[in-house]
C-alpha cells in the first residue's frame, strides 16, 4: 500500500469522506477525489491557520491493505491458573489505564494475573459519583479519582499523547476493539468520550477476566511484605474491611496520582521517593461558540468540523514561571473530582458527542519543589496540594460549592458580578476571589499570562469567562523511583512502579505505553526463570 501524506480536503469533501467511512477506513469518496481505486484514510487533522482556508490535511493509504483494527481474539472459556505459576502469579494495583492495559497484556501471555482495585467497577462507580452530585456524600474510595478505569475515565478519554511509541497503534487498536469508534484510529486529536469510555473501559475488565486474570473491587493495598530487599507478599484490605496477607512475587504499581495513602505506605515501607514537579491553577469557561469563531472563523457552522479546540504554550511572563492550557474539554463539563474530605479539586471532561455550550481548559501554572512547604519530605507535593485543596472548600463555603469567579473580576480585582455564562461544575458555585485558594505566584502568573492568550485567541480575555477552583491534580507530585533497565523500585526486587502515580505517565495514553512495558518486561522476567 503506497502512502501520500499531506493530502489537502475541503470541509466539504472532507465531510464527505467522513459519512463514507467503511469498517476499514476505505472511503469510495475519497477514492473518486484523488482518482485512485482504493483509498484509506489513515490520519486527519485540521488546518485552521489561516481562516479564510480553513481545511484538512490527510494521510492517505492508497492501492490494497487496510487500515482495521486488529481483532482481539474471541473471549475464551476462562482458565485456571496453572497451579505451577504459585506464588508467581503477578499483581497488578490500580485500574486506571497503566494497570489495565498491564493486566491485559499480562493475562493474554497465561500469567493470570490478580487486578485490585480500591474502588468499584465502572457501572458502580458512576452511580456513585451520581449520588454524590445529588446527596453531597463523597465516597472516598468510589469517586472521580478512584474505582476502574481511573481518572482518566471522567476526564474526556483524550487519546492524544507527545509520546512516540510504536505501543500507541496497538493501544487504540485494543481501545476500538473494546467498543471504542474506529475514528480514533485516524483522528490527528483522538477522544473516546466519558459517556463511551465507562463500556469500553469494562469490556477490557472482561478480557483480563476471560484470559485466566482475578480483578477485586473495594481492595485496597494497605501495606507491603519485603525480606532481603525483595518483594514477597502484600497485605490487603477486602470490601468488609478485613485484612488479608497475599503472597506475591511481582508487583505493578499503577495507583494514579491521587492514591496518597498509598505514597504513605510506600514511604513507610523504605521505598525511594523523591518530589516531583507539577501544576496547579483553575478550570477557565467560554462560550464553545465564542471558541469555534476563534479558531475557525466563519467556517466555524460547518458540520466536518464539530466543537473547535485549542493549546496554550507558555508565555514569556517576568517570574518566568510557565502557564499553559492542559486538558482543553470541547463542548464539556466542570468535574467535581474530590477524592478526600474536605478538599475540593475540580477537573474537566467531554462526552462524544462534545455537545455543550461551554468550552473548558485548565489554566495552569508550574509549581516545583522548591515551592514545597518541606523540602527534606518526599510527600510534600501532597501536603502543598492539601493545603490549597483545603482553601478551595472553605471558599466555597465548605459545601463542596466551588469557588468561582468572572475573568474581569479576576483580572482588576474587584468584586464585579455579570455574565451571561452559565456554570457546568455540578454541585453549585459560590463567587469569591480565586486567588485566595492559589499561591499568590500563581494567581500573578495567571493575571499576566491572560493577555498574551488573548492575542492568541481572539476573546480569550472576555470579562464573562468563568474561573472555577482549584485545580491541582494534573500530575503526580511524587515519583516512586525505579530502575531504567529493569523497570524495578531501586530498593525493592519485584515491585514495578508504573504509570501517572508514580511518575512515569502523563495521560491516558501514556500511562497504558508504561503499563504495558512494564508488563512486558514481568514476561520477559518471568520466562527467563
Amino acid at each position: 500500500m503506497e502512502k501520500r501524506p499531506n493530502v489537502k480536503l475541503t470541509l466539504d469533501q472532507g465531510y464527505a469522506v467522513q459519512q463514507d467511512l467503511q469498517a476499514d477506513c476505505s472511503s469510495v469518496e475519497l477514492a473518486k477525489i484523488l482518482h485512485v481505486k482504493k483509498a484509506y484514510l489513515l490520519r486527519r487533522s485540521v488546518d485552521a491557520r489561516h481562516k479564510n482556508d480553513v481545511h484538512f490535511i490527510a494521510t492517505v493509504g492508497i492501492g490494497d491493505g487496510a487500515c482495521a483494527p486488529q481483532a482481539i481474539q474471541p473471549l475464551r472459556e476462562r482458565e485456571t491458573p496453572d497451579p505451577h505459576l504459585g506464588n508467581s502469579r503477578p499483581m497488578v494495583v490500580g485500574m486506571g489505564p497503566a494497570g489495565l492495559f498491564a493486566a491485559l497484556e499480562l493475562a493474554e501471555a497465561g500469567l493470570c494475573p490478580i487486578v485490585i482495585e480500591r474502588g468499584a467497577p465502572v457501572e458502580e462507580r458512576t452511580a456513585d459519583i451520581d449520588l454524590y452530585h445529588r446527596t453531597r456524600v463523597l465516597n472516598t474510595r468510589s469517586n472521580v479519582q478512584f474505582g476502574e478505569g481511573g481518572a482518566g475515565t471522567f476526564s474526556d478519554g483524550k487519546l492524544t499523547t507527545g509520546k512516540n511509541s510504536p505501543l500507541i497503534a496497538g493501544v487504540l487498536q485494543t481501545f476500538v476493539a473494546a467498543g471504542a469508534p474506529q475514528e480514533i484510529l485516524w483522528q490527528a486529536k483522538p477522544h473516546i468520550g466519558t459517556d463511551v469510555l465507562g463500556g469500553v473501559v469494562a469490556d477490557i475488565r472482561c478480557r483480563i477476566i476471560a484470559c485466566g486474570g482475578d480483578v477485586r473491587f473495594h481492595t485496597q493495598l494497605t501495606d507491603l511484605v519485603i525480606e532481603r530487599g525483595s518483594l514477597t507478599g502484600v497485605v490487603v484490605e477486602g470490601p468488609d474491611g478485613t485484612s488479608e496477607q497475599l503472597p506475591v512475587g511481582r508487583l505493578v504499581l499503577a495507583v494514579g496520582h491521587s492514591a496518597r495513602d498509598t505514597f504513605e505506605v510506600l514511604k513507610r515501607c523504605g521505598l525511594e521517593l523523591e518530589q516531583k514537579p507539577f501544576s496547579i491553577g483553575v478550570r477557565i469557561e467560554h462560550s464553545q461558540q465564542r471558541i469555534n469563531e476563534a479558531q475557525y472563523g466563519r467556517a466555524a457552522s460547518h458540520p466536518a468540523l464539530g466543537a473547535a479546540d485549542y493549546k496554550l504554550t507558555p508565555p514569556k511572563i517576568s517570574s518566568g514561571r510557565a502557564v499553559y492550557s492542559f486538558c482543553m474539554c470541547p463542548g464539556g463539563e466542570v468535574v467535581a473530582a474530590s477524592s478526600e474530605e474536605g478538599e475540593l479539586c475540580v477537573n474537566g471532561m467531554s462526552r462524544q458527542a462534545r455537545a455543550g455550550r461551554n468550552a473548558n481548559a485548565a489554566l495552569l501554572c508550574n509549581v516545583v519543589p522548591e515551592d514545597f512547604p518541606d523540602p527534606s519530605d518526599p510527600l510534600s507535593g501532597i501536603a502543598f496540594q492539601r493545603s490549597w485543596e483545603r482553601a478551595a472548600f472553605e471558599l466555597g463555603g465548605s459545601s463542596w460549592r466551588a469557588p468561582l469567579q468572572t475573568l474581569g473580576s479576576f483580572l482588576d480585582r474587584s468584586c464585579r458580578k455579570g455574565t451571561d455564562l452559565e456554570p457546568t461544575y455540578p454541585l453549585g458555585v459560590e463567587e469569591a476571589p480565586i486567588s485566595s485558594c492559589l499561591p499568590g505566584f500563581a494567581s500573578q502568573a495567571l493575571r499576566e499570562a491572560i493577555p498574551f492568550f488573548d492575542r492568541r485567541i481572539k476573546g480569550y480575555g472576555d470579562a464573562r469567562a468563568l474561573l472555577t477552583g482549584v485545580e491541582a491534580r494534573s500530575s503526580s507530585p511524587v515519583r516512586v523511583v525505579r530502575d531504567k533497565a529493569s523497570l524495578q523500585a531501586t530498593r525493592v526486587m519485584g515491585l514495578y512502579p508504573c504509570g501517572e502515580g508514580a511518575g512515569y505517565a502523563g495521560g491516558i495514553m501514556s500511562a497504558a505505553v508504561d503499563g504495558i512495558r512494564v508488563a512486558r518486561q514481568i514476561i520477559g522476567d518471568a520466562a527467563s526463570q
